[in-house]
């Protein structure tokens, strides 16, 4: 076996790990190894915005995880894609940029994690933002990751928005400023039409650095343990089998299904699981994998009478070479569009100090996710989800192997509350269709359709048509060591094993108020400024 010596190994360069990497060897004097199971960040589908669609079940990129039957969808199996390639998530997903509310941070706090209030970890936000227009209060303005509001705005976009002020929801011009609730347009990660992800806008200026390596193509097998502290990790590249020794340190940032994996199939984890599986149990901590949070999302679909849709302007041969002409041209247009243009934050209950659903609006239709094909004719679209869900699930390997995709069970809609906030989504969603704003423009609904109508009639269609929005987060919980479900400290460190922390949304210990790759990166920017003042 091939051994070299490193003073930090980093598992994953995703969204959090191309940040912790990349910021750990700003100091000349480490030794950073970066190791990612996917290939670069090469392909033009990763930088093109509407790339997404490609990217969206393409193994070369993409984890490509089947959840496991979901009891509460009629035993539906949930897909679960995760990026695997340089930037991980943040070079597939879908470039909404939301960082949620204050009060989730300070709910963070609550729970013990000093550190992680608003105050907090806003200088965080700001620092790994670059972006167009708002107040310096809440935005950065030379940060590694470009960010820019939707620019996709035409008669229908403004009418939704015209909609939610019609039903008491105000314009909001900066959903990441001074409050979430209210309607206006996503902030985006991206930048004259090309997307900003961790691999471009972290890796990329830091791959010139000596003391950096990066390694594509390497599957992490295990961290190696000995006398309680991680000293290094195995890896394998194809048929060739390698070590990596951290005299300091090794970080995992692999994900939220990835991390508490490669966790479990190091011996740490809940003793049960490991040892049915024949792994000797190094660390006993019974929340590895536990506490699986996600935003479920149920979907309506809407026909129109005006072309200012992405099934119109997309729906010929000679319409998508004009739009691909475009892009090249102005770098502008269809090929820019993002997972959501349109965002509307709102509360199901006038009782609620903050806002508890989020709705995305889409300028088209289709009968699948996104990588189906579009309707035929002009339409809309829009998902509804609820913030802080209750139900809580799992990952959790089914072997000793490697190789072998771990169980991926979310528990959608276990609680009753859960299932009560997205029956009111939808509703709230069919009001916004229904006002004098948009009702000129609407022919007919697609879905759920007019004979859905009664709140069973709601719940019945959510559990058939619902989806994830793969805000997957969670599995490596950050809490305190008196707490038993909890696995690193505030400062990321894992419970019971030295040298050793985790970096990335699965240290989430309550799911935020909106999409969580912002979030994910603030983790890195945060864990980096912790392990140098540690390790000094």
């Amino acid at each position: 076996m091939a051994e070299d010596s490193y003073d930090f190994v980093v598992v994953g360069a995703g969204s959090a790990g191309a940040v912790v990497a990349a910021r750990l060897s700003e100091n000349p004097a480490w030794k950073v190894l970066l190791l990612e199971a996917g290939p670069p960040n090469n392909s033009v589908w990763l930088h093109v915005p509407i790339g997404l669609v490609k990217c969206f079940r393409n193994p070369k990129f993409n984890w490509m995880y089947q959840g496991e039957p979901e009891p509460n969808l009629n035993g539906r199996r949930i897909y679960a894609p995760r990026g695997k390639v340089l930037g991980g998530s943040s070079s597939i997903n879908g470039m909404v940029f939301v960082r949620g509310q204050a009060s989730d941070f300070d709910h963070w706090r609550q729970l013990g994690n000093t550190g992680w209030a608003y105050s907090d970890i806003l200088p965080y936000f700001r620092k790994l933002e670059s972006h167009i227009g708002g107040d310096d209060e809440f935005h950065g303005r030379d940060g590694p990751i470009q960010t820019m509001q939707a620019d996709w705005r035409n008669p229908l976009t403004e009418a939704f928005i015209a909609s939610a002020q019609e039903l008491g929801i105000p314009r909001n011009p900066d959903i990441n400023g001074a409050t979430q609730e209210g309607a206006g347009y996503f902030q985006l990660s991206q930048r004259n039409g090309v997307r900003s992800s961790t691999a471009t806008s972290y890796l990329r200026p830091a791959d010139k650095r000596t003391n950096l390596s990066i390694v594509t193509d390497a599957l992490v097998e295990k961290i190696e343990i000995h006398a309680g502290r991680a000293v290094g990790v195995g890896y394998r590249r194809g048929d060739q089998r390698s070590a990596a020794v951290a005299i300091r340190e090794v970080i995992v940032s692999a994900g939220a299904v990835n991390s508490p994996q490669l966790l479990q199939l190091s011996g740490i984890g809940p003793p049960e699981l490991l040892s049915a599986h024949g792994i000797e149990v190094k660390v006993a901590l019974p929340g590895v994998g536990e506490n699986l949070q996600d935003h479920y999302a149920c979907p309506v679909a809407f026909r129109v009478n005006v072309p200012d849709t992405l099934n119109a302007q997309l729906s010929t041969l000679p319409r998508q070479a004009a739009a691909a002409l475009r892009y090249l041209a102005t770098r502008r247009g269809p090929f820019t569009v993002a997972a959501g243009v349109v965002a509307i934050f709102a509360k199901s209950r006038p009782d609620l100090t903050h806002s508890d659903l989020q709705i995305h609006f889409f300028p088209f239709s289709k009968d699948g996710d996104v990588s189906d094909r579009l309707h035929k004719f002009s339409g809309v679209s829009a998902i509804v989800d609820q913030h802080v869900p209750e139900s809580r699930g799992y990952v959790r390997i089914r072997s000793s192997s490697p190789s072998e995709a771990p169980a991926i069970c979310a528990n959608y809609l276990a609680a009753e509350e859960d299932r009560a906030t997205l029956v009111k989504g939808l509703k709230l969603l069919r009001r916004l269709f229904h006002t004098q704003a948009m009702r000129s423009y609407i022919e007919e609904e697609l879905s759920p359709g007019p004979g859905v109508v009664s709140d069973d009639d709601l719940l019945a269609y959510a559990k058939d048509k619902g989806d994830s929005t793969y805000h997957l987060c969670g599995t490596c919980r950050m809490g305190l060591a008196t707490s038993k479900m909890t696995v690193v400290d505030e400062r990321l460190r894992v419970h019971g094993v030295g040298s050793l922390r985790v970096a990335d949304a699965s240290i989430i210990p309550a799911i935020i108020s909106g999409n969580t790759n912002a979030t994910s990166i603030m983790i890195g920017e945060k864990s980096a400024d912790m392990i140098k003042s540690d390790c000094r």
